[in-house]
């Protein structure tokens, strides 16, 4: 049992290695380093922000301005909002890109989640097999499936009037990489819940709809989250297939802006920029997914 002189002695102890040199020393060390390491960071905030803000203030420029090469608009004016609204379709190559992001974002969150717990979930011939083979497609360029794609498209008519909305999406509609994330996911749903579910006699869909899909909530929302960017942002496949610009969604949309023998770039920097909004807003409401599922991706439930 601990006597009184025995707790004095420890508080004593306490304080002497409170005020220690190497304790100080220790301490100092620790504060450079967060120091150092929260300048980096913000110098590597400030490099990847600085092309966004030149983008935006480009944007506001007049014309003549974008020869001075400098930061601030000297005139800021709004006209280029104006003439890119006026002088294309730019309002139907938004609704191409949401129509095309979000067929493919619905179908993959469905498609991958659904794949992904099937293959961990349950054991069948072949299973091992068909995860590899899923695994192999992860090797081939994206250039080489260009001319199936394509050649599916016109047997399937799916480069004619409104069908090419799902001509654009299909190549994405289900993904490997996103089965390989799902399936690693659902490691860490037990197995004895799962059983408890079937004792109850609910059927399998609803198994994986009402209780191993809610337990993977963070990774599926980086999976749609990542889907949807990568589909916005999609450029040589949408320029392929869409034979005219009604169907341009916007990254082929920009192109548009570009002449034979004067670019304007004003008008591109405006329309990169309200090209972004939708980006912005999603990781702005759903940054902590981002962030949760980002850092769950590296682990193994």
């Amino acid at each position: 049992m601990a006597t009184t002189a025995d707790i004095g002695n420890s508080g004593a102890l306490q304080n002497i290695d409170r005020f220690s040199p190497s304790r100080g020393k220790g301490s100092r060390r620790f504060g450079w380093t967060l120091l150092l390491a929260y300048l980096l960071l913000t110098i590597g905030g400030i490099c990847m922000v600085t092309p966004f803000f030149w983008m935006i203030l480009t944007s506001v420029k007049p014309p003549p301005e974008l020869v001075n090469f400098s930061f601030f608009p000297e005139n800021p004016t709004l006209q280029n909002y104006s003439n890119v609204l006026n002088t294309s379709s730019f309002e139907r190559w938004y609704l191409n890109s949401i129509i095309v992001a979000t067929i493919s974002t619905v179908s993959v969150v469905f498609f991958d989640t659904l794949v992904g717990y099937t293959l961990n979930k349950f054991n069948f011939p072949g299973k091992n097999i068909i995860f590899i083979g899923m695994l192999g497609t992860l090797m081939i360029p994206t250039e080489m499936l260009i001319i199936p794609w394509f050649t599916m498209s016109v047997n399937w008519s799916w480069h004619i009037g409104y069908a090419q909305y799902w001509g654009i999406a299909f190549p994405g509609v289900i993904t490997a990489a996103g089965i390989f994330l799902m399936r690693q996911f659902f490691d860490g749903v037990p197995n004895e819940l799962l059983d408890a579910a079937r004792i109850d006699g609910m059927n399998e869909f609803g198994i994986w709809w009402r209780i191993a899909a809610p337990l993977v909530k963070p990774a599926i929302a980086a999976l749609a989250i990542f889907n949807f960017i990568g589909n916005w942002n999609a450029y040589l496949w949408p320029l392929i297939l869409a034979n005219s610009r009604e169907f341009y969604t916007l990254p082929v949309g920009l192109s548009f802006f570009r002449g034979e023998s004067t670019t304007h770039w004003e008008r591109i920097m405006t329309a990169a920029s309200l090209a972004s909004i939708p980006l912005l807003i999603i990781f702005l409401v759903f940054q902590r997914q981002i962030i949760r599922g980002i850092a769950l991706t590296g682990l193994k439930g």
